[in-house]
């Protein structure tokens, strides 16, 4: 089955000087009015490319609706998007994870399947998208519930959609990358599908990215989404690299990949 990849990138003009914090208030303000209307856009897409179509498997319907509202998002906060590398189109990407725009930068990449922790469903607006798009939710403190989640990546693999998994199982400043979590890449041991590594990179021009693009620690979502949609542009860089030989122990395994997304984080030019 081919699935159709398509990059969206929008243009971030130079900045120079002092932002203006009334301006940055106007302009959290109209592109948040704006991400709204893409989200009620993004309903009445799902309904008429997801709820009403036959042609697809469900979950290559859903992800590519989701590849489509991803595109359009990302011109909202005006993401420059750069790729290094060959996109994943199938298998499974396991990445750093940084920001909820992860999930944006990298759907709109290839039509995918994302794996995330219990809390981001019950998310506001979000979360419900979320739900939507086919998302594999996971407790990761309750073992029986990564053993289901497991059997839902496996499933999702076998209908040749990419399925992405945050493997450090939280977001952080991107100064480092955390150890990789195993429980989670059991299907990569059993199976053959393609395995990729990849790595994200934030830049603000007018501001620091790791507190500003990177959504970790305590911060709140409102409130943290408003400041963002303020920022004149995001420039953001994704780097990716195809596994060969990969460790038949997922522990092993987990220590590879992390070590590749090192290599790929220390080849990314700001």
């Amino acid at each position: 089955m081919n699935l159709e990849s398509t990059a969206a990138t929008c243009d971030v003009t130079a900045i120079t000087g002092e932002p203006s914090p009334f301006r940055s208030y106007l302009r959290s303000l109209t592109r948040l009015a704006w991400l709204g209307g893409e989200f009620i856009l993004a309903a009445l897409d799902y309904v008429r490319h997801v709820t009403f179509q036959r042609e697809l498997p469900d979950a290559v319907a859903r992800a590519l609706w989701l590849q489509h509202g991803c595109q359009r998002i990302l011109r909202v906060s005006h993401v420059n998007l750069r790729v290094l590398g060959p996109i994943p189109t199938t298998g499974l990407l396991v990445c750093n994870h940084l920001s909820y725009l992860d999930i944006i930068v990298l759907g709109a990449l290839a039509p995918a399947i994302f794996v995330a922790k219990l809390d981001v469903k019950h998310w506001p607006v979000f979360g419900w998208f979320a739900c939507l798009a086919g998302t594999v939710f996971v407790h990761r403190e309750r073992r029986s519930d990564v053993t289901r989640a497991n059997a839902d990546i496996q499933a999702a693999l076998n209908t040749g959609v990419l399925v992405v998994v945050f493997a450090e199982g939280t977001s952080s400043d991107g100064s480092t990358v955390l150890p990789f979590k195993s429980s989670l890449l059991e299907p990569a041991v059993r199976s053959d599908h393609p395995l990729c590594a990849g790595c994200l990179h934030y830049f603000l021009p007018d501001g620091d990215a790791g507190e500003e693009v990177c959504y970790w620690r305590d911060m709140t979502l409102l409130p943290h989404l408003i400041k963002l949609l303020g920022k004149r542009g995001v420039n953001a860089t994704v780097a990716f690299a195809p596994l060969g030989e990969r460790s038949a122990d997922r522990k092993l395994l987990a220590r590879q990949l992390r070590a590749e997304v090192l290599k790929l984080k220390a080849a990314i030019p700001e």
